[in-house]
């Protein structure tokens, strides 16, 4: 197993999906690396670029998701149509920042105003001048969920041992779970989300993964008990993930600021979450 980047990059698919995006994106995108950042060509415009994560349930997979919804109300918000700019990620976030916030791909597609889904976390944003990281929107965490009748609460991950316990490999928790659970790991999934359908089929006796991942799937059901993962080398209280502009944005980045810290107050960012069964944290 590849041990996973550091810091929050730790908890995504990421490092594991391809780095091209569709020559659909192309005619978008070159319109929109003349205006990305600006705010008052982007009002011209009347739309706004948001860039999304693929395959990255339960925020985004075909079209429907949470940073979907997001993207929709952060835009309406402010009084702009939402313009979507999916992309499969890149072998790390530097990549990322690069081809969809402050350069765009070489391809021709990116960047967008707007990326959603990045980490807050200070190591990102000195390693990235170029851009800057803004309104946080949700607390992501690493958990563990138990079949009840079977397992209950977790103290120690030794406990673990000799259950058949879910996990994608190329992640977080797969990583911890390697390095502290011999037998009865299964690692044969792309995502939590994976992991925690198979919890739920009856497969194995416990599931580990990102909150959101395992919430979707398991929220609800008496069946299964959610608790943060027993492990001293995962943040008690998680870390937030936001949205990224390019360096210099300013007026943008107060606009963006402003819609998302809107949605908070009136409840429809929290909605957005419920709608995906996931509980939403800040």
């Amino acid at each position: 197993m590849t041990t996973p980047r550091s810091g929050l990059h730790l908890a995504t698919r990421r490092a594991c999906l391809l780095a091209a995006a569709g020559a659909a994106l192309a005619p978008a995108a070159a319109f929109a690396q003349g205006s990305a950042g600006n705010l008052a060509r982007i009002r011209e415009r009347g739309s706004l670029l948001v860039g999304l994560y693929q395959e990255m349930p339960p925020f985004h997979v075909d079209g429907h998701g949470i940073d979907v919804e997001l993207g929709r109300a952060i835009a309406a918000a402010m009084a702009l149509k939402f313009s979507p700019m999916p992309f499969q990620a890149g072998e790390n976030m530097g990549d990322d920042l690069r081809n969809m916030v402050w350069k765009g791909h070489y391809l021709g597609w990116g960047p967008a105003d707007v990326l959603l889904h990045v980490p807050v976390e200070r190591a990102l944003m000195q390693a990235n001048p170029q851009v800057t990281v803004i309104a946080p929107y949700y607390r992501e965490r690493v958990v563990l969920a138990t079949r009840v009748e079977q397992l209950g609460k977790v103290e120690n991950l030794a406990e673990l041992q000799g259950h058949p316990v879910a996990v994608a490999g190329q992640s977080l928790a797969g990583w911890l779970l390697a390095g502290a659970v011999k037998e009865g790991l299964v690692t044969a999934f792309a995502d939590g989300v994976g992991a925690a359908q198979a919890l739920r089929d009856g497969q194995v006796h416990a599931a580990a993964g990102l909150a959101s991942e395992l919430e979707c799937v398991l929220a609800g059901d008496a069946r299964f008990a959610l608790q943060p993962l027993p492990s001293p080398r995962v943040p008690p209280a998680g870390w937030a993930i936001g949205c990224a502009v390019r360096q210099g944005a300013d007026e943008l980045a107060a606009a963006l600021q402003q819609a998302v810290q809107s949605l908070q107050t009136n409840g429809r960012l929290a909605a957005i979450f419920a709608e995906q069964r996931v509980s939403w944290h800040l």
